[in-house]
């Protein structure tokens, strides 16, 4: 039972500016990548416990040596000792600042931190209002046992009950159905892999759209920050994942009286820094963003928060420790950690921005979204779209409340990757209190 919750005034969060940005490269030489994964290779059901000698330099050069990567000094506090992930990464989301890393571009498998870029990549393509009749052929190829949320060959759905099974069930058979409708999982899959080449994610190779362990489907820590961030321009990505819970369609049946009827049921997000658990509180000011875990890639997860006014991406791979919901644990250190020393450490390297940002020269409302999909955006970037209370088809919780004050989602210009000047997470993340 979660403790009472305090309500707080919703604010909007500077993320980032062109000034602070300016520096970033806005390309990555093919000297500072490691050779990208062959479609041929297979993760090992028991990757080596050593990363490679040779790991990609992608945001810095620090990022790809072996181990911890971290600038302490006088007033900086020490990293929690008790860490055990094969990799690790806490980033700055408003400056893109690596705070401090482990291993941070060893490409692992992913498990289901893989579906963040499949939303960031299929999500803006369908309005939130749009049916599909679930036809055999869409729900084939799933591998045994996917995690699902139910969806039924024969029942309509919209794209909306299909994104809150992404994001709170992580169902693979909504995934699969949003493939389908994308013209099928191998164009899906081809997509994904431009868009993380795109985002300079160059430690990732996509094979199966939902994360499920495939050969040669791997990730790191870095790249799925990189897709975190990414998503978490677009509203309705930040709406699905801070979710917490949700009504989801049934099937349709017969009751005792012979009358055709489809109750909705109940799902939650199997987020625990969301949703909490009996051995993990809600974690203060969490906002999303997605967790994963299957047998190569042990437990995963991606993580934003909110505390005074900064905003933290933690990305947690593989904990070595076998406990109940450790790798929320593990990712609340890193928080906790991440809080006390930004605005005091030194950065370790940087998230880069898309390859394309040189290039660009969007005008504002270029950025837009189909479906909806985008935060509304005038001339200046200063136009206010405000959205709160209950989201469409039941939704309910935490996250579903959102206090939205617009602006330009993405400016690309010039030398400059302006991402969204205010960038608002849910209102509701900042009313509970419940850790220090």
């Amino acid at each position: 039972m979660s403790a009472p919750q305090k309500k707080t005034a919703g604010r909007s969060l500077l993320v980032t500016s062109a000034a602070a940005l300016s520096s970033l490269a806005l390309t990555a030489p093919v000297a500072l990548a490691a050779p990208r994964p062959s479609p041929s290779a297979s993760p090992s059901a028991s990757p080596s416990a050593t990363p490679p000698a040779n790991m990609s330099t992608v945001g810095g050069s620090r990022l790809g040596q072996a181990g911890t990567q971290v600038n302490l000094a006088s007033g900086v506090p020490v990293l929690p000792k008790d860490i055990t992930a094969r990799s690790w990464i806490v980033t700055d989301a408003e400056s893109g600042d690596v705070l401090a890393a482990h291993n941070a571009h060893w490409r692992l498998p992913p498990a289901s931190t893989m579906k963040m870029l499949f939303a960031d990549t299929v999500l803006p393509k369908f309005a939130k209002t749009e049916k599909h009749k679930v036809v055999p052929s869409d729900l084939a190829g799933m591998g045994a046992g996917s995690s699902l949320v139910g969806i039924k060959e024969g029942e309509t759905y919209t794209v909306h009950d299909l994104w809150l099974g992404v994001f709170l069930r992580s169902g693979n058979d909504a995934v699969r159905v949003l493939s389908a409708m994308n013209k099928g999982v191998a164009k899906t899959v081809t997509e994904m892999n431009e868009h993380a080449e795109e985002l300079q994610a160059l430690d990732t190779h996509v094979v199966s759209p939902d994360g499920y362990d495939a050969p040669g489907q791997v990730s790191s820590a870095y790249d799925l920050t990189l897709f975190a961030r990414s998503g978490l321009q677009k509203k309705d990505f930040r709406e699905y994942c801070s979710t917490v819970t949700a009504k989801f369609p049934g099937e349709t049946k017969k009751d005792k009286k012979g009358k055709t009827v489809r109750k909705p049921f109940e799902i939650q997000n199997t987020n625990r820094l969301l949703s909490g658990d009996y051995d993990i509180s809600q974690y203060q000011g969490i906002a999303g963003v997605k967790n994963g875990n299957t047998t190569n890639a042990g437990a995963t997860f991606t993580g934003v928060a909110e505390r005074n006014g900064r905003v933290l991406l933690v990305t947690v791979m593989n904990p070595s420790k076998e406990g109940h919901n450790e790798v929320y644990k593990e990712t609340a250190k890193l928080f906790d950690w991440g809080f006390k020393a930004a605005g005091k450490v030194q950065p370790v390297g940087e998230l880069v921005p898309p390859k394309g940002a040189a290039q660009s020269s969007a005008q504002p409302g270029d950025a837009g979204e189909a479906g909806g999909s985008g935060d509304s955006a005038g001339s200046g970037g200063s136009a206010k779209h405000v959205a709160s209370a209950t989201a469409d088809g039941g939704s309910r919780g935490m996250g579903t409340a959102i206090a939205i004050t617009g602006g330009l989602l993405v400016l690309l210009a010039g030398a400059a990757f302006l991402v969204n000047r205010r960038w608002p997470l849910p209102d509701l993340v900042r009313r509970r209190s419940s850790r220090p």
